[in-house]
């Protein structure tokens, strides 16, 4: 019951009196507002045209002008620990969000669980009466709960929402999505071939819901998070959008830098004197190498016409999914409830820089451990943005839609964390199209949200007492442009990156985030005065060793407060022994005794990190098959083009095709398929050897029944087949097709049955346990 019955029971219900309102919820506040935040991934300030940018954003441009934009807005430098704040309004390593769900490990700041102390927004407005909706990107299930079978307390239906649709995961394929809705996996409503592309079909989710809710409680607010894709990679996107910016980036990104920092201050922005920060403003050894910008004067024709190809797709799907959510403010408009929907809209960190200084068509080679090959990018660059890649632009990219800021993403610098926020509520806000400066953080969002809709959050939820918020409300700023900031301190960190601000003025370590550098305790710290210098540009350190002592011994006492420790900058890529060391501390399935894996068709994708493994070890994949003559279809499938394999049946042909993170050609074992009757059929895989980058080379031999029908020697890859998604299938391939031989089809298995498939790593668990079982149970 909502409050204590006060009705009369007595023997016979004639003499007794109910009390509806006792079980009825709690209803909103008279006027209180819908809330509709959009969350754009892995952008920059300097990206969008609101902020000055070359990127046009018409609804993000058409809400800045009868709203607010923040020039001072910042966010955790990544996206799952961002996102977390946005849910729970406590800062990330609360949430157990150092890092992003599939690099969790088992520390209580990295877990990537977030603790019932911490309940979700969404939970305290269902609860005061608002319909809650998520739609779109889910970085914040824990890793070890991905699979159908897993607990789904912390999926969206558990966190307070009333409805899901989106995926689950880091990113997807924008054309073939891996999707969830509610509780279950999937599969897409139809192909690209008849226009699907999945910020599309999110705004169409999106409009469904409201509508439906609409319909039958006409009174009652709703909160809708629509998480896009956009603009994380895959950069994907319709052709007629990719070629509005033809031409548009030919000038490079040094000269969009120099470009694009007047106009920032002409728009209020930035201050008058804000200067850029150097191109590569690290000392050599204290970050990462594939986080270095190319010079565009050292690039040749070829390479200069594909990183300004990459800049155009990036762009067009930007303005493409700004449209999907203009067709969500349109419908708000005429239906009457623009002007009472608190709007905001942001990104969750700074522009990426994880394309490498020479940006890749298949960023799925990063999550494979394997390095991209500028020859193979350079022949695919009118396809870009297409079904046929998996692209991302280059570090220089990133760099310049961070402008004028020092690095991107993953940064503790500003390049990582001071991101483009708009806010639109024409009910609550009587400015127009001005700026404001006040300093803020993300996980001042709730706090924001609760006092628009005049919602209290409560000390206990379910029975839990509750974690404090970690953020200040922005309320005061709608108002006031020239109130002073009303949040005195923010620390940051992000893979040993480290920075705390505190009343105008900011200390950041001189250390990459992943660098591998350790040696925590000599970092240099270095010191802005933010206030006079948004950029970063001077380093006052020298000058002033006390304030920089003071706010060291503050971010320690931060630190130490929100579980920030121990910190992690373990170089996951280029250095086997912190790759190694990082495998070791992740959630790890547990082989069974037998070393093998049993699976049934019928039955929804097992998410790659809770599937059998058989990435850089030896394998062996049985299928008891019962075929009618001219059975076909797939037998088992996972991955896509970008990394995958699979054994399938066409044409009277049994073909095993393994998909080297899709660089040609596509690997095919085959041999003519039984004809009929109940036949095992399968294959093994001997891991003789190992490639330069740890790939494993040996035999895959191809069997029916017990007759070896062929034999190929082939490589398989070390790490994984994509980031999150493109899981295991029986009798279908899910999303993007592995083979191009059935290709824009889930190809689904007919003409028969297929009893079971069993994967075996029994070899490589038992015989090679020390350098082997690891890989087999690794989590990226």
């Amino acid at each position: 019951m909502t409050r204590e019955f006060q009705g009369r029971i007595e023997l016979d219900v004639r003499d007794s009196q109910g009390d509806w309102d006792a079980f009825l919820p709690d209803k909103a506040p008279q006027g209180a507002p819908n809330v509709l935040v959009v969350l754009y991934d892995d952008t920059g300030q300097a990206a969008w045209s609101p902020y000055g940018g070359r990127i046009r954003m018409p609804t993000m441009d058409r809400l800045a002008a009868g709203g607010l934009t923040y020039s001072q807005w910042h966010t955790t430098a990544l996206c799952s620990p961002t996102r977390s704040t946005f849910l729970t309004g406590r800062n990330h390593h609360q949430n157990g969000f150092a890092s992003i769900s599939e690099s969790s490990t088992g520390f209580p700041g990295y877990s990537s669980h977030i603790p019932p102390s911490n309940a979700t927004v969404a939970t305290v407005l269902r609860d005061a009466g608002w319909s809650t909706f998520w739609v779109g990107k889910n970085h914040n299930v824990p890793i070890d709960e991905w699979t159908a079978g897993a607990s789904k307390k912390r999926w969206p239906l558990g966190q307070g929402f009333d409805q899901f649709y989106g995926f689950i995961g880091g990113e997807t394929n924008q054309w073939f999505p891996s999707l969830a809705e509610g509780n279950r996996y999937v599969s897409q409503p139809y192909g690209p071939d008849e226009g699907y592309h999945l910020s599309k079909d999110l705004a169409d989710q999106a409009l469904r819901m409201i509508r439906d809710s609409k319909q039958t409680e006409p009174d009652k607010p709703w909160y809708l998070w629509f998480c896009p894709g956009a603009n994380h990679a895959p950069h994907h996107a319709p052709q007629e959008y990719v070629d509005k910016y033809k031409g548009a980036f030919d000038d490079g990104y040094e000269a969009y830098r120099e470009w694009v920092l007047p106009r920032m201050i002409e728009r209020g922005v930035l201050p008058e004197g804000t200067e850029l920060t150097p191109m590569n403003p690290m000392p050599d050894g204290t970050f990462t190498p594939t986080d270095t910008v190319r010079p565009w004067a050292e690039l040749n024709d070829e390479e200069k016409a594909m990183f300004c190809r990459m800049a155009e797709v990036y762009a067009g799907f930007s303005e493409y999914t700004d449209a999907q959510v203009g067709r969500i403010v349109d419908y708000l408009e005429e239906s009457g409830q623009l002007e009472n929907t608190l709007i905001l809209y942001c990104a969750d960190n700074g522009a990426s820089g994880e394309g490498s200084p020479d940006g890749s068509v298949n960023e799925g080679k990063i999550f494979g451990g394997y390095p991209d090959d500028l020859q193979q990018n350079l022949a695919m660059v009118d396809r870009l943005g297409s079904p046929d890649t998996y692209n991302h632009y280059p570090t220089g990219w990133a760099m310049a839609f961070s402008t004028p800021y020092r690095m991107f993403k993953r940064y503790t610098y500003q390049g990582g964390v001071c991101d483009p926020l708009v806010i639109h509520w024409p009910a609550g806000i009587s400015a127009r199209g001005e700026v404001r400066h006040q300093y803020h953080h993300c996980t001042d969002v709730v706090p924001t949200i609760l006092e628009a809709c005049g919602v209290e959050f409560p000390d206990v939820v379910d029975g839990v007492e509750q974690t404090p918020l970690s953020g200040v409300s922005m309320v005061y700023s709608f108002a006031d442009g020239d109130a002073p900031t009303r949040k005195e301190t923010q620390y940051y960190e992000m893979f040993g990156s480290r920075g705390i601000w505190h009343r105008g003025w900011k200390a950041v370590t001189e250390h990459g985030p992943g660098s591998g550098a350790s040696g925590f305790d000599e970092d240099r710290w270095q010191l802005f005065h933010t206030d006079e210098d948004r950029a970063e540009a001077h380093d006052l350190a020298q000058q002033h060793p006390d304030r920089v002592a003071e706010l060291k011994e503050l971010w320690m006492r931060e630190a130490r407060a929100n579980d920030v420790l121990p910190l992690n900058d373990l170089q996951i890529l280029g250095n086997p022994d912190d790759f190694e060391t990082f495998i070791k501390m992740e959630f790890h399935v547990p082989v069974p005794p037998t070393g093998q894996y049993t699976y049934y068709p019928g039955t929804s994708e097992i998410p790659e990190r809770s599937a059998a493994n058989v990435h850089g070890v030896s394998y062996k994949v049985l299928a008891d098959l019962d075929l009618d003559p001219g059975a076909e279809g797939v037998v088992f499938a996972h991955g896509s083009r970008f990394g995958g394999h699979a054994l399938f049946l066409k044409d009277g042909t049994l073909t095993y095709s393994y998909n080297f993170l899709g660089i040609p050609p596509e690997i095919r074992v085959s041999a003519p398929a039984p004809t009929s009757g109940r036949h095992v059929v399968g294959v093994d895989f001997a891991k003789e050897r190992t490639g330069e980058y740890r790939e494993a080379i040996g035999p895959l031999r191809l069997w029916v029944d017990d007759e070896l029908v062929a034999e190929q020697e082939i490589r398989t890859v070390l790490g994984h087949f994509s980031l999150c998604g493109e899981g295991l299938c029986i009798g279908y391939d899910s999303g993007d097709a592995v083979s191009s031989l059935y290709a824009g089809s889930s190809f689904e298995f007919t003409g028969g049955t297929i009893h079971k498939v069993v994967f075996d790593v029994a070899d490589d668990a038992y015989v090679d346990v020390e350098a082997h079982l690891r890989a087999a149970m690794a989590r990226d």
